[in-house]
């Protein structure tokens, strides 16, 4: 039986749906209860709790500055591989930097004198 070149295309188009499908989208698992996705570190806004979306989500190692964040805000560190973040008063990691968190931690902090968050592989 000959097929057209039709026929032959919509048979391999259904095998890659099929495919794709099957495999689906890459998406980072959030944790359950802090909303934030594995390998992140999230920032949530000033007086909510990590049950809340986070209001900032980081997934690369280095300095994130900051603008606007000031009282007190939950950030979560649920990053893997023993990558750690902190929390600096200057821009770009500098000045003094505090709360050293391994992955799996967080807490409320005052984020008023905090100008960056940094991730990092000790």
């Amino acid at each position: 039986m000959r097929k057209t070149i039709r026929q032959v295309l919509v048979v391999a188009l259904g095998a890659v749906t099929a495919v794709v499908m099957a495999v689906g989208p890459a998406q980072a698992k959030a944790d359950a209860w802090t909303n934030c996705p594995y390998g992140a570190v999230c920032l949530y806004p000033e007086g909510q709790g990590p049950e809340s979306s986070p209001s900032h989500v980081f997934w690369s190692y280095g300095a994130h500055n900051l603008s606007g964040q000031y009282n007190r805000h939950w950030i979560i560190n649920n990053q893997y591989g023993g990558a750690h973040a902190k929390l600096c008063n200057g821009y770009n990691g500098t000045g003094t930097c505090h709360h050293d968190m391994a992955p799996g931690t967080g807490w409320s902090t005052d984020f008023t004198p905090v100008n960056s968050v940094v991730l990092y592989l000790p």
